[in-house]
């Protein structure tokens, strides 16, 4: 299957995905952390087997990870979790490997806080790589939401320049890392003839400067 084919379909997943309903998050204490927001969020996703969407196995697998999570049980030995309520952020990893072939999914989400004190910016992003090179699935990209701090929910949004589409103008596949530590997204932009290049996406509370 040609690359832009399936830019075209990762493209159509990630917006049929998107939850287009308005997600509540609840928390105790004087904010939400990334654990409310993280757990707001999978907690919304609901597999209907007699729905036409299809299952997204990865936000599945994510939750069923953070419902362990969350009643202080052990994970399956190949799966990862990592909370960091501090600053903000939470990676989940699934590894798997067959003969010489390894495979990783990653998952990630974090949040901002906007500059104008009303609103936070919460992030979901997925990417799959084989032997350390990246390799998207049907699932992989970027999502965000929008959080209103006066209703306490937020929604599906869009950001300028960081769409569904996984690929570049000049054919590269385009993998995201969210910040732990800083506010800066990286785009790392993976090229055919093996050769990669990075790019950082600066938040200056509004949006992603280029």
């Amino acid at each position: 299957m040609k690359r832009t084919s399936l830019a075209i379909i990762f493209a159509c997943c990630m917006l049929a995905l998107a939850a287009q309903d308005v997600i509540k998050v609840n928390y105790k204490g004087a904010k939400p952390t990334i654990s409310d927001f993280a757990w707001s969020f999978l907690s919304d996703y609901v597999y209907d087997e007699n729905e036409d969407d299809c299952l997204d196995e990865v936000r599945s697998s994510v939750k069923q990870a953070w419902a362990l999570y969350r009643k202080g049980a052990s994970l399956n030995e190949w799966e990862m979790l990592t909370v960091d309520n501090k600053n903000g952020y939470a990676v989940y990893e699934h590894n798997s490997e067959y003969e010489s072939v390894k495979d990783l999914c990653k998952v990630e989400m974090c949040y901002w806080n906007e500059a104008d004190g009303k609103h936070c910016l919460f992030a979901y992003n997925v990417g799959c790589y084989t032997n350390g090179k990246y390799s998207p699935g049907q699932f992989d990209g970027i999502q965000f939401y929008r959080y209103n701090k006066s209703t306490k929910k937020m929604a599906y949004c869009e950001v300028p320049g960081l769409g569904p589409s996984l690929m570049s103008e000049d054919g590269a596949y385009i993998s995201y890392s969210l910040p732990r530590n800083g506010k800066d997204i990286i785009a790392t932009y993976w090229y055919d003839n093996g050769t990669k290049k990075q790019k950082k996406l600066k938040w200056n509370g509004r949006k992603f400067s280029f």
